[in-house]
């Protein structure tokens, strides 16, 4: 009797615990509460992609650089910067006269070695024998004939460098003599040839990436010149030894460009991007990492059921990105907090 008229006396502080009592557990048991809120994630079925992407650049497999092996007067150029010439074609040529001159010279000194190894070989001995001082005579006479065999084979190879001919067909990136008429060396007179059929996307990879790319695998292609286009490409080549000159251990891939990159009026040197698919699951339940939590007795996720918050322990599968493949224990359309 006594709590019954305590109860009527402060009915008003009973009423109000109750109402404290019950907001409690609705925002700390029924609804996530404010700070979570927003960190709910409705599980469905996904695909699910790790992508690697690496910058590049674009080269060709046929770019030669050309230059004479000696030094001379430029007599002719055939070439401009921007010219398209054709295999074997002959592009330069150095004067020809002071090497033709000195052809003739060797060609007349062989001539008169040549006579006189023959008029040594006719001369008779007594009794048939030969001395040792006639067998050094032959011998030097041998040597000499030799030499200005040699001599005339040599100038006859320097008359034939005077021309300087293209060993690829391309185009005429670089002339560093453009005039005839200059007397020049061999480094002076450089000329670079770049066959556009041969480009290439080349890229370096860090050697924790290099091993997941494998030759024959396709790659998505953006060049810095074209955003707004992707490009297909596949591995066709990938070096055994790192490039020298980096500051870390990285290795070189050549991706071979499909037929509308290879349209495009790509110049060397064009800079892009290339994405390969490591890994990939289709049509999979996955959720965020930051949903999945860990105990003694495995993993779990929170899982909204009927205006409550239950732990439900999940087998997990493969992670790719930043989520992760559930097996068992959700279904499609479960809402789950973090």
């Amino acid at each position: 009797m006594k709590i019954l008229r305590l109860i009527k006396k402060r009915w008003y502080v009973f009423l109000t615990v109750s109402i404290i009592l019950i907001f409690a557990y609705r925002q700390v048991i029924v609804l996530p509460n404010k700070k979570s809120a927003g960190k709910t994630y409705r599980v469905s079925r996904q695909n699910l992609k790790e992508v690697l992407s690496l910058s590049g650049e674009v080269a060709a497999e046929e770019d030669v650089i050309l230059r004479f092996q000696t030094s001379g007067r430029l007599a002719w150029v055939g070439v401009k910067e921007g010219d398209y010439v054709k295999k074997y074609q002959v592009i330069a040529s150095l004067d020809r006269r002071d090497l033709k001159n000195r052809l003739d010279k060797y060609l007349h000194d062989y001539a008169k070695e040549r006579n006189d190894f023959d008029e040594a070989k006719k001369v008779t001995y007594p009794s048939g024998a030969v001395s040792d001082t006639i067998k050094r005579i032959l011998e030097n006479n041998q040597y000499d004939l030799d030499k200005t065999v040699l001599d005339v084979e040599y100038q006859n190879l320097a008359v034939e460098y005077s021309n300087l001919w293209s060993p690829i067909e391309g185009i005429v990136t670089r002339v560093d003599s453009p005039f005839a008429g200059v007397n020049i060396t061999p480094t002076q007179a450089e000329f670079e040839i770049v066959n556009p059929k041969t480009i290439y996307f080349s890229l370096t990879a860090e050697q924790t990436d290099v091993v997941n790319i494998k030759e024959g695998m396709k790659a998505e292609i953006i060049f810095d010149a074209y955003p707004d286009k992707k490009f297909n490409g596949s591995v066709s080549y990938i070096s055994f030894s790192p490039k020298t000159g980096e500051s870390s251990t990285v290795y070189e891939v050549r991706l071979k460009l499909d037929d509308r990159a290879l349209k495009l009026p790509l110049k060397l040197q064009m800079t892009g991007d290339a994405d390969f698919v490591i890994r990939e699951k289709n049509n999979i339940l996955a959720v965020p990492l930051i949903f999945v939590k860990k105990d003694k007795k495995g993993g779990y996720i929170m899982v909204g059921k009927n205006n409550l918050r239950e732990k439900v322990y999940i087998k997990l599968g493969e992670e790719i990105d930043d989520k992760v493949e559930v097996v068992d224990g959700i279904q499609a359309g479960d809402l789950i907090y973090d």
